[in-house]
């Protein structure tokens, strides 16, 4: 077996040496199958290595032959198990649906295939995408390649330790509260949840169809600009996939501040947020200010309410979305007794606790005497947010916080602590909210080797300012 330096690797590296003959398609792939091979019995990362990957080898292969070949070709991925890819099991890591084969491809599979990547295989969650921790998957937690003994994050942890134990070169993994940008800052690598809207979510199963966004994991933000612009376009197939024109209307519509950097100093001042972190965000800003950026301390008080709206809204849209899984049109059933027996017992056994709970929180909120209480009253908090955003990004071009309030945290610290384990995503939740991208970058270490994390968030369809930044404080940092 060749030997390639998968350490140092990243997708033009691939593409030129690919192109050059350095090594093959199969070589590059039989790279990253035995580090899976040695790794993943003991991470588990992978839920499933698919058994079509010599085709796809073959016909990446031939697109350099034939001299089609584009920058992803060949390149090997993993796809968040929630994300459908025809002729392949897609479980959303649930009991539920251990046995779903996809029919069609999810539109990000679609446009990858094209491109003639690699897909390697479908990567471990928290069952249905709900979990800060990827301890919630029915097929055993993911462990962080960093310190198996700590959680890689969640939901899309597979994802991000399949990257960071250089089990694949890119992921792919579903946000709706942080489950890009938290995994990613757990496992010291880089998380990008786009504009809502800019991915289509077609093929992707819907936690919170008004939150959710898929997006890359990367070991460089170059890398993850180079998914992003690949797998963004407007897909007639997804209602709410924004037209490109409509996209560079609203990104054109916000003043160039690119250089002012938004430091929202009440949200570092609540509980639960560790001293570690705070003392790491601070170091972070000063590289800011040495690359000649301007912080401007912003005030968003509004959106401190962001994760209390999150945890109204979202377990609502869990409520509506699983409905379907019901044991008798979806999913896993249970056929015996009469009808109420065949829900409850195929509910019962297809659905883990977490999910249980945010099925049975959703649905007392969308009930009658409380819906315009919580759920009306939720809504009414998120358009409050969306204007303190956009009236912020009149002076600033970017918001940066840090990207957890704590750094990685033992298996097992916070699984009955479901409160403790929401906080995961103070950060993270206010992009969602309002629909604006977000970047994860590595921004140091913890006293025990730990990684740190920075997030910057920016207006709607402004991602080039996440990459601009991002690649700046990246070749600053000293990891």
């Amino acid at each position: 077996m060749k030997n390639i330096d998968l350490k140092n690797l990243t997708i033009e590296k691939a593409h030129e040496s690919l192109r050059g003959g350095e090594f093959s398609v199969r070589e590059l792939v039989d790279r990253y199958l035995a580090v899976i091979s040695e790794k993943n019995s003991d991470i588990n990362a992978y839920l499933e290595i698919y058994n079509d990957i010599n085709e796809q080898v073959l016909s990446a292969q031939k697109m350099f032959s034939d001299g089609t070949a584009t920058i992803l070709t060949g390149i090997p991925i993993a796809l968040k198990d929630n994300m459908l890819f025809a002729g392949h099991i897609a479980s959303a890591s649930s009991k539920m649906l251990e046995n779903y084969t996809a029919t069609y491809d999810s539109t990000v599979v679609s446009i990858l295939k094209k491109q003639g990547v690699v897909f390697l295989g479908r990567t471990n969650m928290d069952e249905f995408a709900m979990g800060s921790s990827t301890e919630n998957s029915a097929f055993g937690r993911t462990k962080n390649p960093l310190a198996p003994d700590y959680v890689p994050g969640g939901s899309s942890g597979g994802s991000a330790a399949a990257v960071a134990m250089e089990g694949a070169l890119i992921a792919l993994g579903s946000d709706t509260g942080g489950s890009i940008r938290q995994p990613a800052a757990f496992c010291g690598i880089v998380g990008m949840k786009p504009t809502y809207g800019t991915v289509s979510r077609s093929g992707l199963m819907a936690m919170a169809s008004s939150l959710d966004q898929i997006g890359p994991f990367a070991k460089t933000v170059r890398d993850a600009e180079i998914i992003f612009s690949a797998i963004t376009s407007h897909d007639p197939l997804e209602a709410t996939s924004v037209p490109m024109e409509a996209r560079q209307l609203q990104a054109t519509s916000y003043k160039l501040q690119t250089n002012r950097v938004g430091v929202p100093r009440d949200w570092l001042s609540g509980e639960g947020i560790d001293e570690e972190v705070k003392k790491n965000f601070e170091e972070s800003l000063n590289i800011l200010k040495k690359l000649g950026y301007e912080l401007v301390d912003i005030e968003l008080p509004v959106s401190r309410y962001s994760l209390a709206a999150y945890y109204i809204l979202q377990p609502a849209e869990v409520s509506s979305n699983l409905a379907r899984f019901d044991g008798i049109r979806y999913g896993h059933s249970n056929q015996e007794g009469d009808l109420l027996d065949v829900y409850e017992k195929s509910r019962g056994e297809g659905f883990g606790k977490e999910v249980r709970r945010r099925i049975l929180l959703g649905t007392y909120i969308l009930s009658h005497g409380y819906y315009d209480a919580f759920y009306g009253t939720a809504g009414i908090v998120r358009t409050q947010i969306e204007e303190e955003f956009k009236k912020v990004f009149e002076t600033v071009g970017v918001i940066a916080t840090p990207t957890s309030p704590f750094p990685p945290f033992k298996a097992g610290e916070k699984t009955e602590d479901p409160l403790a384990m929401y906080m995961s995503d103070l950060f993270t939740v206010p992009a969602n909210i309002v629909g604006i991208p977000g970047i994860a970058i590595p921004s140091g270490k913890t006293n025990n080797g730990l990684p740190h994390s920075i997030q910057f968030m920016a207006p709607h369809f402004c991602e080039d300012r996440l990459f601009a930044i991002g690649k700046a404080f990246e070749s600053a940092v000293q990891l």
